[in-house]
C-alpha cells in the first residue's frame, strides 16, 4: 500500500495544473491535508524502525518542487509538514502498537487524497 501512496503522489505531482504562483488552488485544503500527512509519516515512520531516513521528507520537498508554491501557500504547506511532524512527536516516544495503526491510516488517507486529487485535476 505505500508504494501505492508513493505512486500516487508521484503522478499528482505531475498532473498538477499550473496557476499563478500566488493565487490559491480549489485544493490548497487538500495539499495542507497531505503535507500533514507527509510529516506524521516522517516522525512516525522513524520511530517504528522502518529505516526510510528522509524519505516521507523527501516526498514533501517533491510536492513543493512540483507544486512551487510561494509565499503564504508554501508556508501553509511546510506549517502543516510541521504540524503532522510535532503532533505526534508529543505524543509517541516509541513505537507502539496505535503508532502502527496510525501509520496504516495516515497512508490509506494519503493514497485517498492522492487518488481523488489526480482523478480530479489531471489534465
Amino acid at each position: 500500500m505505500r508504494h501505492a501512496f508513493l505512486a500516487f503522489l508521484i503522478l499528482l505531482s505531475a498532473c498538477l495544473p499550473v496557476r499563478a504562483q500566488d493565487a490559491p488552488a480549489p485544493f490548497d485544503g487538500d495539499l495542507q491535508r497531505l503535507a500533514e500527512i507527509l510529516g506524521t509519516l516522517h516522525y512516525l515512520r522513524g520511530i517504528c524502525g522502518s529505516n526510510e531516513g528522509a524519505k516521507w521528507r523527501n516526498e514533501m520537498q517533491a510536492l513543493i518542487d512540483a507544486e512551487t508554491p510561494s509565499g503564504d501557500r508554501r508556508a501553509r504547506m511546510i506549517a502543516g509538514f510541521n504540524r503532522g511532524y510535532n503532533g505526534f512527536q508529543q505524543t509517541y516516544r516509541t513505537c507502539t502498537p496505535a503508532a502502527a495503526v496510525a501509520i496504516r491510516r495516515y497512508i490509506e488517507e494519503g493514497s485517498k487524497i492522492s487518488r481523488d486529487l489526480t482523478a480530479r485535476y489531471a489534465n
